[in-house]
């Protein structure tokens, strides 16, 4: 028996579209349908930045740092900051220093914020466009930050621009987008596709994990026996 050999099956945003109004019941019969299915696509996407980590999504950036400035902005597409380290040095000198995060209070309530040293503390200040507080204000112009961000899914534009989403999230893309078009056009079935929905994204967001063993194991430096 032969097989394609192919594994570059893809969709483009028309043909989700086409696939959730079919599973409404109903077809794309004008332009308005299309820009309605196109609008809750995209707030879909904003819901799955709610919904937890998309492994797909993170990217690691940098930022140089400049001698008595605290604060630094971020790109309006940057969700949150997951962890971050502070470059010391190049090639076999580099050195990457861990860098904790605080709150925004903890933040607040550093007494000299112009103190100057090696960062070692950072705060994001979640706004419209993020921006990255470290403490002690850096000493040199030479380090640099380096952070792992969760980043904004690209919009669906265009009915022909294919969809940055990875191809386990297929399934759950086309059953969400058909979930949130029967809510305006099919009622009767939102009950039945939301449930479809869930049990798609649920299995995709298993999948879409980091896989490296975790361990916890609990502090005895306060036991004592006897």
């Amino acid at each position: 028996m032969a097989v394609s050999g192919s594994t570059n099956f893809e969709l483009d945003v028309a043909d989700y579209i086409e696939e959730a109004f079919e599973r409404c019941g109903l077809e794309v019969r004008n332009g308005y349908d299309l820009k309605t299915a196109k609008r809750s696509m995209n707030l879909m996407f904003a819901e799955w930045a709610n919904r937890g980590l998309n492994q797909w999504t993170i990217e690691q950036r940098t930022q140089v740092v400049t001698q008595g400035t605290a604060a630094y902005s971020m790109g309006t597409d940057v969700i949150d900051v997951l962890s971050m380290v502070v470059r010391q040095g190049s090639g076999t000198s580099q050195a990457d220093i861990n860098m904790s995060r605080i709150s925004r209070d903890a933040f607040l309530s550093i007494p000299n914020k112009n103190t100057q040293a090696r960062p070692s503390q950072f705060f994001i200040d979640r706004q419209i466009t993020p921006e990255i507080n470290v403490w002690p204000t850096p000493s040199n112009s030479t380090d640099t930050l380096v952070f792992d961000v969760l980043t904004r899914l690209d919009d669906a534009d265009k009915t022909t621009n294919t969809v940055f989403v990875p191809f386990r999230f297929y399934p759950c893309l086309a059953a969400g987008l058909a979930y949130y078009l029967a809510i305006k056009k099919a009622p009767d079935k939102v009950t039945m596709l939301k449930s479809f929905y869930e049990e798609e994204l649920a299995r995709a967001l298993s999948e879409d994990r980091d896989r490296a063993s975790f361990n916890i194991s609990p502090s005895l430096q306060n036991y004592r026996i006897g």
